[in-house]
């Protein structure tokens, strides 16, 4: 087990006095920016002209300017901003404003791991990525808790990169649950994998194709939702509370019979053999340059397929069903915006 860090090894004091830019008021961003306001800190934020984000930051308090005079004013700069807006982003209004002993900070390695980024030699480049969503983030923050966080060192000219990474863990409260170490490349490639094979592409396939069974079959609809994703929610939060051995302690006989015998039919050795070959994809920078030209081309391919996905019955069958059930925020996805 590497070493946990915790608020015992952060020294905010090493950004006293110093200027922290957030650049960008989106999940992340939002949620890095008011904490670290509280933990008593010196932020401005950083946006484009005509960004609806500016009346929100403003909103919160904050002193929100371009993001060229934030890059210009701050000695640590976070960059908030979605994988696909930061090489035009960095080129335009980032680079031309970075001094030597500035500190740039990311929440995730893709664009310096990938090189969409080369920045100069003579600034910090440091990672720190808490291990949930902005809303959470947040959420923990204001409750006195946190969410572990891993930190990273790419670049350390000033010789007090760890410190600035530990000190920010602090300040948005990573330190209270715990801070681990890790580096650029194996926080992007192990975080694309866990998104496409597990978390997001694995779940949503094994998802749909479970109701495509069961309707296909001649089961209703409704009772394929509830049984493949509904009650999916049950089994993660479980699994998330006490690990796999803990999930299997709290179901029933059959159900764990099934799971230990049936499970390793479906996810089998071929599945492994895929999620190996998506892992070298990762790895070799394959799947880097392929979105980098989906999001060059105009998105097309992903537009599409996000569409397709948006058609499959089991949305419809899930939008009927969580009319009925009060405690499900009520949202609409077609032209929803993030919170912030």
């Amino acid at each position: 087990m590497p070493k946990v860090y915790t608020d015992k090894d952060a020294d905010l004091g090493v950004l006293k006095n110093k200027t922290l830019a957030v650049l960008g008021f989106g999940s992340q961003g939002h949620a890095h920016a008011l904490n670290l306001k509280e933990s008593g800190c010196k932020v401005i934020i950083g946006l484009y002209e005509g960004s609806k984000s500016i009346a929100v930051a403003r909103e919160k308090g904050f002193e929100v300017v371009t993001t060229a005079e934030a890059v210009k004013r701050a000695d640590v700069i976070m960059v908030a901003l979605p994988d696909t807006k930061q090489p035009a982003c960095f080129e335009k209004d980032i680079k031309p404003n970075l001094k030597k002993g500035k500190t740039l900070l990311f929440s995730h390695g893709f664009a310096i791991h990938f090189k969409t980024i080369i920045p100069p030699k003579d600034v910090n480049v440091i990672l720190v990525a808490p291990k949930g969503p902005g809303h959470i983030v947040r959420r923990q923050f204001l409750e006195g808790k946190g969410v572990p966080a891993l930190i990273g060192i790419y670049q350390n000219p000033g010789k007090d990169a760890k410190k600035i990474a530990l000190a920010w863990a602090k300040g948005i409260g990573g330190t209270r649950a715990g801070v681990i170490e890790t580096d650029f490349k194996e926080e992007t490639e192990t975080d694309l994998f866990g998104e496409q094979t597990v978390l997001c592409g694995g779940t949503t396939a094994l998802v749909q194709a479970g109701f495509e069974v069961l309707v296909e079959a001649g089961y209703s609809p409704e009772m394929a939702y509830f049984e493949c994703l509904h009650e999916l929610k049950l089994i993660v939060d479980l699994m998330n509370e006490k690990g796999i051995a803990g999930m299997r302690f709290s179901i029933s006989e059959t159900a764990k019979w099934g799971d230990v015998t049936v499970g390793p039919k479906i996810i089998d050795a071929s599945v492994k053999k895929r999620m190996q070959a998506a892992l070298k994809d990762i790895q070799s920078g394959k799947f880097a340059k392929g979105w980098v030209k989906e999001y060059q081309t105009g998105y097309k391919k992903y537009n599409a397929l996000l569409k397709a996905g948006e058609k499959h019955g089991i949305e419809k069958t899930g939008e009927k069903l969580r009319a009925l059930m009060p405690w499900m925020p009520k949202r609409n996805i077609k032209g929803a915006q993030a919170a912030y």
